[in-house]
Parts: C-alpha cells; sequence; structure tokens
C-alpha cells in the first residue's frame, strides 16, 4: 500500500512539475512527452486536481488561467486519445456535449464567412454577408445558458467535493469570451461601421474568440465532462437536472432516457407558523411575499454562506437552488469578487452599513443594494443584496393618486 502511495504521489508531483515548466516557457515537445509516458496511470480529474494544488501552493487564478491554453494545447494530442464516457440521453453532461456539437456546428458556418471578408477585394461588404454575421453572432450568444449552468450549478456541486480552483479559472475565461462577443455586438451589431472597422473587428476579436469558444468546447469534453462524472454523485446529478432548466439552454432541447438512480437531495419546507413581533407568517406566506416583490432578495449569513434568495416573476441576476450553502465569493466571478470581499468585510467590521451599486445591463438599468444585518446587540449577522430594475421609475413625474386600469 505505502509503494502504491508513493508511486501516487511521485506522479502528482511530476505532472504539477511538467506545468511548472510550462509557466517557464520549456520546450513544448518535450512536455508532451513526458505527459505522454505518465498518461496511462492519470485522467482528467488529476490534471485538474493539480491546477487545484497549484492556486492552494499560492500560484494566482490568474497565471493559472493564462497557463490554461498551453499546457492544454501540450496536454491534447494524448488526451484526445482517452475514451470518453457514454452519458445517456437527457444526463446533464450528454446535455452539455449536445450542446457543444451545436455551438461548433454554428463556428464552423461563421469562420469561412469571417475568413472570406478578409480576403474580399471588393469596396463594401455584401450586406448579405454581414446579416448572416449576425444572425450567427446571435446564436453564440446563446453560449450564456451553456456558461452559466456551469457556473451556478455544476461548479457549486463540484465545489462540495473539495473542486474550487478549475471552475474559478474557467469561469475567468468564459468572463473573457463574454466581453469579447459583447465587443463584437457593440462594434458591428448595435451600429454599422465602416469596411476597415468591420475586418479589423474580425481580425482583432471575431476570429480570436472563435478560437477560444473551440478550446473551453475541447477542456469541457476532456477534462470538466470526464473529471465531473468521477466526482459527482448520482443524487448530485439529479439535482443538476432538475435545476438546469431554471436557466435554460444553448441552440438545443435535452434528449430523454436518462432516469437517475437515485432522486435529488428534498429541500425541507415545514409548514409551521412563524411568529414575529408584528405578526405571524406560515412558511408558504413568507415565500409567497418575498417571490411578489419587486426586487431580487439574497441573504448572506455571518459566515458568508448563501442561504436563500427569492423567486421574484423577473429576475435580474441567474440564481440556482445549487449556490444554497456556498461561499458567496465563490459566487461572482474572479474580477469582482474582490469588491465583495471588501463589502463584507466593511459590513463586519462596522465601517459600514450600506453599499450600492448601479449600471445598464439588458435593457434595464439595474440598481443594486447591499445592507447588514445587525441584531438587537448590534453583532453583525449578515448581509442582504437587494436588486431591481429602476428603468421605469426613471420616468416617474408628478403623482398619481387615483387608482386606475393602467
Amino acid at each position: 500500500m505505502s509503494e502504491l502511495i508513493g508511486n501516487h504521489q511521485q506522479r502528482r508531483e511530476t505532472l504539477k512539475q511538467i506545468i511548472r515548466d510550462i509557466h517557464q516557457n520549456k520546450n513544448p515537445q518535450e512536455l508532451k512527452e513526458r505527459f505522454r509516458e505518465l498518461l496511462s496511470d492519470v485522467g482528467a480529474t488529476e490534471i485538474a486536481a493539480l491546477e487545484q494544488e497549484l492556486i492552494q501552493e499560492g500560484l494566482p487564478e490568474k497565471e493559472i488561467q493564462s497557463l490554461c491554453d498551453v499546457h492544454v494545447s501540450v496536454f491534447e494530442d494524448s488526451l484526445g486519445q482517452q475514451p470518453k464516457s457514454q452519458e445517456q440521453g437527457g444526463h446533464p453532461i450528454q446535455t452539455f456535449r449536445k450542446e457543444n456539437h451545436a455551438i461548433a456546428g454554428v463556428i464552423q458556418e461563421l469562420r469561412p464567412l469571417l475568413e472570406q471578408l478578409l480576403d474580399s477585394t471588393q469596396g463594401t461588404i455584401p450586406e448579405e454577408d454581414l446579416n448572416k454575421w449576425q444572425v450567427l453572432h446571435h446564436q453564440l450568444l446563446e453560449l450564456e445558458k451553456h456558461y452559466s449552468r456551469k457556473e451556478n450549478i455544476l461548479f457549486a456541486y463540484l465545489e462540495k467535493h473539495g473542486v474550487s480552483g478549475p471552475p474559478k479559472v474557467m469561469w475567468g475565461i468564459h468572463d473573457e469570451i463574454r466581453a469579447q462577443l459583447k465587443h463584437i455586438s457593440q462594434n458591428m451589431l448595435d451600429r454599422l461601421p465602416d469596411k476597415q472597422s468591420l475586418l479589423d473587428l474580425v481580425q482583432t476579436t471575431a476570429l480570436p474568440v472563435l478560437k477560444a469558444i473551440e478550446d473551453m468546447i475541447y477542456k469541457e469534453e476532456n477534462i470538466l465532462f470526464p473529471m465531473s462524472m468521477e466526482t459527482l454523485t448520482e443524487a448530485e446529478w439529479a439535482a443538476v437536472a432538475e435545476q438546469s432548466g431554471e436557466i435554460g439552454y444553448t441552440l438545443i432541447q435535452p434528449d430523454k432516457g436518462w432516469v437517475p438512480a437515485a432522486p435529488p437531495e428534498p429541500t425541507v419546507v415545514s409548514s409551521q407558523l412563524l411568529s414575529f413581533p408584528t405578526g405571524g407568517l406560515s412558511l408558504e406566506q413568507i415565500s409567497l411575499i418575498f417571490n411578489h416583490l419587486p426586487v431580487d432578495i439574497t441573504f448572506v449569513d455571518e459566515s458568508d454562506i448563501v442561504r436563500y434568495f427569492s423567486l421574484g416573476k423577473e429576475r435580474i441576476f441567474q440564481r440556482s437552488k445549487a449556490i444554497i450553502g456556498r461561499n458567496v465569493k465563490d459566487c461572482h466571478p474572479p474580477d469582482s469578487v474582490h469588491i465583495v470581499n471588501k463589502i463584507v468585510q466593511d459590513f463586519k467590521s462596522g465601517q459600514r452599513d450600506t453599499a450600492e451599486f448601479w449600471l445598464h445591463m439588458n435593457n434595464m438599468y439595474v440598481y443594486i443594494q447591499y445592507f447588514a444585518l445587525r441584531d438587537e446587540k448590534g453583532t453583525y449577522r449578515g448581509t442582504i443584496e437587494v436588486t431591481q430594475d429602476i428603468q421605469k421609475l426613471q420616468h416617474i413625474q408628478g403623482e398619481k393618486r387615483i387608482y386606475s386600469e393602467e
């Protein structure tokens, strides 16, 4: 047994050294050979575990993120030879794979079109080509649902098993892809620039983002999905499937056929009346009240754990039940988590009791407020986030004192 443990530890140290050597720009071909020799004894789960260990040892997530493309390119020849599991139709991983196939199909149509635009000698870009680009670009924007299900559901269950580093790295890459797609929308779809500006957009953003999306597909298929299949329980997969419909799917609908061997863990609900200083309510009544308020509410307790969110009819930000019990810092992308940490720190220290932000997003004017919750003794008991669309409120003038059917 001790020999097996020793071999395992030695193998992992060798793999970690390969990644460190990538960071130092060592010879890629030599690294490929070293990795190929070890691959028969390791799998995707161990590769992801390496990222986790390197982050825990102090290598910044941003650096791991910048290394991600490089080390996948080193590993891809060997990873591509590994057999892929075949999940039944309707299993969350099979649905993710089906989406990837649809996304790859869009890219196969879009890339030749963009390359043709670069090679065009015409004075103007044909309107037909621009229209086709717009249609295909809108289809790529559907990636948001694919990435959101990963971030809000799959990553949450991986974190329950101690796998947090690789999801954070992948989330950062999601945001880079989002930013590139948004840049294309603003500079090609929202307004029509001259031909040279469009060609620059193709060269600097449109073609590179296609490569980034393809690389992400590769990382999912060969690292994330196999690792997830080895990690999550059947009950957790049942929960992932149950919650996925709330966010939606990218360009496809899930197949049927998969029946989980274990049901998702039920949410405990009590019908007991709860007493308050100003009255009494049942859990059903409390839920109805919160879910009909014209705001989204999220509560984080004094230990920074997400304990509750409301389910209003008009959602501002995506939330799923998978975030319950999750540390609030893990519910935000890498680029903004420092802001969340600062707010919570100031609330706990008593330096501040409120924080607020407002921004334009998806045809909404979003107002976000944070409130420190303190008990009668002034002890910090958590934070409540209140989010609402105030676009309509910006246009209110005068007074309205009469009830009408409007």
